[in-house]
């Protein structure tokens, strides 16, 4: 069984390799394909010709389902990665899946989106919705519905619209979104009014939480 080389070229971390008669085009294809581990993964959303690669999370045991399966697009953890870039940046992606990152939008569809975060405290919460991308074309516009609390709150129910610092595309006042700041500055805890990594009904505008996690899976 031959392995994809050229795989162990794109990144200088550890890629999981598949056979080359299997293109998975999502994270749930590749639990079923019995990788049921967690980890890096090449998947093929649009076809054999653009191969991406995402961190792969077979956990959430508690979501419907079991969660395998859960494809991350976005993480935060260390402050390892600046998450202040423009807009350029946030459509191809940056980072490493191993490691903080930001996938890009290059997955556009209908998916269940579950967010997990962590305070310096060490406490965990999440929240589930049901979720789709619409295209650049309309400006990436969040749609959300079907709601499920795990103690995180509904400061995503006011996230309409994505936006940078060079280009404002949502419905607030000034270039953020109301309640959430997923990519905001790093910082440990107490923080500047609503510049760190900010969950507003969970713990405010003045706390930057020390771990954030988006991930997604098909509907």
């Amino acid at each position: 069984m031959q392995a994809l080389d050229v795989l162990i070229l794109l990144l200088p971390v550890a890629v999981n390799t598949l056979p080359y008669d299997i293109m998975p085009v999502d994270c749930v294809d590749v639990y079923r394909r019995s990788f049921g581990h967690s980890g890096v993964f090449t998947i093929y959303p649009a076809g054999t010709t653009s191969p991406i690669q995402v961190y792969c999370d077979m956990g959430c045991e508690d979501q419907p389902g079991g969660g395998n399966g859960q494809c991350v697009i976005q993480k935060r953890k260390d402050g390892t990665v600046n998450f202040y870039r423009g807009w350029d940046q946030y459509r191809s992606g940056f980072g490493q899946p191993s490691g903080e990152y930001w996938l890009g939008k290059s997955m556009t569809k209908k998916y269940e989106l579950r967010v997990d975060l962590e305070d310096f405290e060490g406490a965990k919460v999440h929240v589930q919705y049901s979720s789709s991308v619409d295209s650049e074309h309309e400006e990436y516009k969040l749609h959300l519905s079907g709601f499920k609390d795990g103690g995180a709150g509904t400061s995503m129910d006011e996230h309409n619209g994505f936006s940078t610092f060079d280009k404002d595309q949502d419905t607030h006042v000034s270039n953020c979104n109301a309640s959430v700041n997923p990519n905001g500055v790093y910082l440990w805890g107490d923080s500047i009014y609503g510049i760190g990594i900010n969950w507003v009904y969970w713990k405010g505008y003045k706390y930057s939480l020390k771990a954030i996690e988006m991930k997604i899976r098909p509907v």
